[in-house]
């Protein structure tokens, strides 16, 4: 994987080259919430809404990024995103979502390597995130980045209703 970084003001900037097409790893920003919203609507019965996302992109202690598709002539797409509160030094993951069609290629784990190397450069020490526990590409994804469940939520999810499995990572570096 190419792994760069470009100092922009609002920019986290990994580009990984697949093809003629590029998927990059950025900040997200007010401009992205209209194109996250379909990410959200096909990933959660309960998405977030815009003013959601435009209030939390205001908040000093969050921080979100998407994953975004450029080339091939096209304009640039987002097909993924997530997001991480700084809660007293601990990361509480909100987010992580990629369109349907690009699950399983590697983009959720793109994005969670660069909100986990920017959370850690922040001094968030240990990181947190619920996921429906019949989820299983996600489970394994996080167990991946170092997570272990250490709790359940009975039937936190809706639609359908679900438990919600407590996942930590307390160890700062994997």
């Amino acid at each position: 994987m190419l792994i760069n970084k470009q100092s922009e003001q609002n920019s986290v900037f990994r580009p990984v080259q697949a093809g003629m097409e590029q998927i990059r790893i950025r900040r997200m920003t007010r401009a992205d919430i209209e194109q996250v919203l379909e990410v959200e609507r096909a990933s959660f019965a309960q998405p977030w809404s815009a003013d959601v996302f435009s209030a939390t992109l205001l908040l000093p202690y969050a921080h979100y990024y998407v994953a975004e598709l450029t080339g091939n002539g096209e304009d640039s797409r987002i097909i993924g995103e997530c997001g991480v509160r700084d809660i007293f030094g601990e990361g509480e993951i909100t987010n992580v979502a990629v369109l349907p069609q690009f699950r399983g290629s590697g983009v959720a784990g793109r994005m969670l390597d660069t909100l986990l190397r920017e959370s850690l450069d922040k001094g968030m020490t240990a990181f947190t995130l619920e996921v429906r526990a019949g989820n299983l590409p996600a489970i394994a994804l996080y167990k991946r980045f170092g997570f272990v469940t250490e709790g359940v939520r009975e039937g936190f999810y809706e639609e359908p209703v679900e438990d919600a499995l407590i996942m930590w990572r307390r160890s700062a570096r994997k």
